[in-house]
């Protein structure tokens, strides 16, 4: 079965810490500062509360948290934050990242956020659906058909 090799929160904090540097040697324009900057808490917190939703949620199913082997899946999660999002853990992330790029208030730590939704789909997403269609069959087509990967449903998802 296909195994992935970094966990996502690490790619998260590499993005964090990307966004940092990017910001003080090279910030570009300016977007916000303070007291604006202060409330990017407003962004991050509901980032990590719905990625902590999401691992309580696939604790409550008994199923497996380690991002690194999709294939040791006990369960196909599609209730709680997983009615909305395939993936509510790295939209957690990603919503979390945009809360430290408008802390950080200048422009290149927004551009990070495009590479690091990239990186995670390719490097984790992909293998990740690869084992859960493989482990579930059908039930998965119809999860992915009802429910997008990032987020949304109701139509037929990528």
């Amino acid at each position: 079965m296909l195994r992935t090799r970094i966990p996502p929160p690490l790619y998260a904090l590499l993005a964090g810490i990307t966004m940092f540097a990017l910001n003080r040697y090279a910030p570009g324009a300016m977007l916000l500062g303070p007291p604006l900057t202060r409330w990017a808490w407003l962004i991050a917190t509901p980032g990590g509360l719905l990625a902590g939703w999401a691992a309580t949620t696939f604790r409550r199913a008994h199923t497996t948290l380690d991002p690194t082997d999709p294939s040791k899946a006990s369960r196909l999660v599609t209730h709680g934050p997983f009615r909305f999002s395939r993936n509510p853990m790295y939209l957690g992330l990603l919503i979390a990242l945009s809360g430290w790029a408008a802390w950080l208030g200048s422009l290149s730590p927004l551009l990070v956020l495009p590479f690091f939704v990239a990186l995670v789909t390719s490097q984790q997403i992909v293998p990740e659906e690869q084992a859960l269609q493989a482990r579930f069959g059908e039930p998965y087509t119809r999860y992915r058909q009802r429910v997008r990967r990032w987020v949304g449903g109701g139509r037929t998802a990528r």
